[in-house]
């Protein structure tokens, strides 16, 4: 299982930036895939989640409706739209796979990529 971010950046306050997740070797037993993002001294923040079977997503309100995650038409890529970026958006992001929902729920990914740096001022 491979799982490769790109797509990170400088930007300005107010400003977009897309991440793409390239996704191998996950069966069709992932339960769903996300972002989430870690900055020193801050916990761990799961940003964005697409459960694979419904494809229902789901945000935390401190990126609702300024972050879009979506499946390339292949299902091998995840991407994450952020728009009207904030300073406090600041953080290496990383991408996610879970097996199960209690995964999710523990915030304990069974796969994450090695993230890409996103730095907003």
């Amino acid at each position: 299982v491979q799982l490769v971010e790109s797509g990170g950046g400088s930007v300005q306050t107010g400003g977009s930036l897309r991440l793409s997740c390239a996704v191998t070797g996950i069966t069709t037993s992932t339960y769903c895939m996300g972002w989430f993002r870690q900055t020193p001294g801050k916990e761990r923040e799961l940003v964005a989640t697409v459960f694979t079977g419904s494809g229902n997503t789901f945000y935390p309100d401190s990126v609702k409706g300024r972050f879009t995650i979506s499946r390339g038409s292949a299902k091998n890529t995840i991407y994450l739209q952020m728009n009207s970026l904030k300073p406090e958006d600041t953080g290496m992001y990383y991408c996610a796979a879970y097996t199960a929902l209690s995964r999710w729920f523990e915030g304990r990914p069974n796969y994450a990529g090695q993230g890409t740096q996103v730095t907003v001022s």
